[in-house]
């Protein structure tokens, strides 16, 4: 097991082109963390300097408390699982699983008892004692997948890396796989850091996550944190499937939020953040399941109903997500429950009630930091 930390961390290649610009991150002993972000982000050069395949360019890699900037990767302990499996095509299960632990026996101090003990207990995690003997031709995606997983696993690492190993299996499979990941680091308690471009792999798998952009940290935080208190405007966009809905507008009296002649009333936790930190023109940023339609009666004579045109009905079995027009304003996303479909059209008129509760105020400046938050209010 292993503490992972990186101090002020960067990637410069010829050029000046920062891929990681000074990131810091200290990841806990048999901690799951996830790096996430979209391509280019600098969340695969941070996995692969953590690997050794790539030199750093400024900083400090520390693995255990040992620094490890010039250390050779097959020194490092680490074991790393790529996206396209990168399995020998002429070697069975059992050779692939078993081939890094032969290569290196008498520098492990490894009987071959021991290698084979260790491929078949790997094997019966996996689920693959009955495909030892096959070749990877002879496997699914989802089966190739785990193989390269087990060859991970029979050397006993110090830390599992995973670079996007579910991107090329189909939806199901992916999910299948996904819980797979999480069940075999909850048995056998590695520390794990994984890359995706998918943030709700991200969201399922990670004790932490860390969304990354432009080479930088943007958040590092639960899940659940980095869902609900966004620290700006890029992480409320990119975290939370289909993403959070922006408006831009005013701020009137410092107690109504007003776009294309329709306002809003502000709850007293938003006023109270606008009071310490004063601003007249601001993004609202607000969930899709936070905007429910008004029909059968719900929210009748309350504040904070604008009115909407819908332009596209997406069903989902017990979900409906509905695109919807309000002035000039992008298209806004509103996800409710099936039933509120009936009598729904294209180009209809719909009213919407908005849960201020559930609100985000965002500056409208290139930071987008997140006004509403207490550390930054």
């Amino acid at each position: 097991m292993a503490t992972v930390t990186f101090q002020e961390v960067s990637k410069v290649y010829p050029g000046d082109v920062r891929a990681v610009n000074n990131i810091s991150l200290s990841i806990k002993d048999r901690e799951f963390v996830v790096l996430v972000g979209p391509s280019g982000c600098g969340k695969t050069t941070t996995l692969r300097m953590l690997a050794g395949l790539e030199e750093i360019s400024e900083g400090t890699l520390s693995i255990d408390g040992r620094v490890v900037n010039t250390v050779p990767p097959k020194d490092r302990d680490i074991a790393m699982v790529f996206q396209n499996y990168a399995l020998y095509p002429h070697m069975s299960v059992y050779k692939n699983m078993a081939f890094s632990l032969q290569l290196r026996r008498r520098e492990l101090g490894l009987t071959k008892s021991q290698i084979d003990q260790r491929v078949k207990e790997a094997a019966a995690i996996l689920g693959l004692t009955d495909y030892l003997q096959r070749k990877p031709k002879a496997l699914s995606g989802g089966q190739r997948q785990r193989v390269a997983v087990g060859r991970a696993i029979v050397r006993n690492p110090k830390a599992f890396l995973f670079d996007e190993p579910l991107s090329n299996l189909d939806a199901k499979l992916r999910v299948e796989t996904r819980a797979e990941i999480k069940k075999l680091h909850l048995r056998l308690k590695t520390t794990t850091i994984y890359v995706t471009h998918d943030q709700e792999e991200a969201m399922t798998l990670g004790d932490r996550i860390v969304v990354m952009k432009d080479g930088l940290i943007q958040q590092c935080a639960p899940p659940l944190v980095v869902y609900e208190q966004p620290v700006n405007r890029f992480v409320a966009g990119f975290v939370g499937t289909p993403p959070m809905n922006f408006i831009t507008g005013s701020i009137v009296d410092g107690r109504y939020f007003t776009f294309e002649k329709q306002r809003l009333l502000l709850t007293p936790r938003l006023q109270q953040c606008l009071n310490k930190e004063p601003a007249t023109e601001v993004i609202l940023g607000v969930r899709p399941e936070a905007i429910s339609p008004t029909g059968e009666g719900r929210f009748a004579g309350q504040e904070n109903i604008i009115q909407a045109t819908i332009s596209v009905i997406e069903p989902l079995g017990d979900k409906v997500d509905l695109y919807l027009s309000a002035g000039q304003q992008p298209t806004l996303i509103c996800r409710t429950d099936a039933h509120h479909l009936q009598g729904l059209a294209v180009q209809a008129e719909l009213p919407l009630y908005l849960n201020m509760d559930k609100v985000h105020l965002f500056a409208t400046d290139t930071t987008g930091r997140n006004l509403t938050l207490p550390q930054q209010a």
